[in-house]
């Protein structure tokens, strides 16, 4: 199982680096293929004034010290073609932000280099839609064929499910769609930003990190090739997404619970 986990954004060294060691079970864990994440830049914040990171030459030195430090394969962010053949000596996976999703200049930038490209399904966009997405980037690492699981799991193409708009400032998880986006790739579960509620808290994005659990435990069912939790020894402090992380104390009892389900339905 993919298992993806860190902070939403790079904060202090001291709290990456606090994060990052409590998370070294995973990493640990045979049957995870364990991913640590954190974000160089938001470039998305609902408002000017809100925390966006330390940019990308400091971030990814403390990215590239997480992984000589932990051995850590790592994953972030991308907002634009410019970065990905940089970011991609450090990290393993490019993630293609939501908003993003179908910017064909940054998804071939990111295909041109060796990293994993892990796309993020848009908010506004159906399930389906996001072949296209996948296809853009197998093309340009020379695929020709149909898209599907097998070939973007070959050459280095994933989706992730992260919830679609409902109404203002909430978002929902069709089940049916990680069954829809699975044909034509492997798919990622984000927990923790599917309870989101965005721009809910006026400048800022609300959510409900209570319901984190349950729909994690509904996505096992359904069936997905890994899970994306953004996570923290203490989200109230968080400088980005605190309502909707969940605690690191808490992600252990959970993953056992996905494990558990795994089991039985695969």
């Amino acid at each position: 199982m993919i298992l993806i986990a860190g902070p939403c954004v790079l904060e202090s060294r001291d709290t990456v680096m606090r994060i990052a060691e409590s998370l070294l079970p995973y990493h640990e864990d045979c049957t995870k293929d364990f991913y640590f994440k954190a974000s160089f830049d938001k470039a998305n914040r609902t408002s000017l004034d809100s925390f966006r990171g330390p940019g990308m030459d400091e971030g990814l030195e403390l990215l590239q010290e997480v992984k000589e430090q932990f051995g850590y394969k790592l994953l972030t962010d991308v907002h634009d073609y410019t970065q990905p053949h940089t970011v991609a000596e450090v990290v393993d996976v490019l993630q293609i932000p939501a908003f993003l999703s179908r910017q064909t200049d940054l998804l071939v930038a990111c295909a041109e280099t060796s990293a994993i490209v892990n796309i993020k399904k848009g908010q506004f966009l159906a399930p389906q839609a996001m072949e296209h997405s996948v296809a853009k980037v197998l093309k340009t690492r020379g695929f020709d064929g149909e898209v599907n699981h097998a070939d973007a799991k070959k050459y280095g193409v994933w989706l992730t499910e992260r919830g679609s708009s409902f109404g203002y400032g909430n978002l929902v998880v069709d089940m049916r769609g990680l069954r829809t986006m699975r044909e034509f790739a492997p798919v990622i579960f984000d927990a923790t930003h599917s309870v989101q509620s965005p721009a809910s808290g006026g400048a800022t994005s609300g959510g409900d990190s209570s319901m984190v659990p349950y729909l994690s435990r509904a996505a096992a069912a359904v069936g997905v090739d890994g899970f994306f939790f953004e996570t923290h020894f203490d989200p109230s402090i968080a400088l980005s997404d605190g309502p909707n992380m969940i605690e690191l104390k808490k992600l252990e009892s959970l993953i056992k619970q996905i494990d558990e389900i795994r089991q039985i339905v695969e």
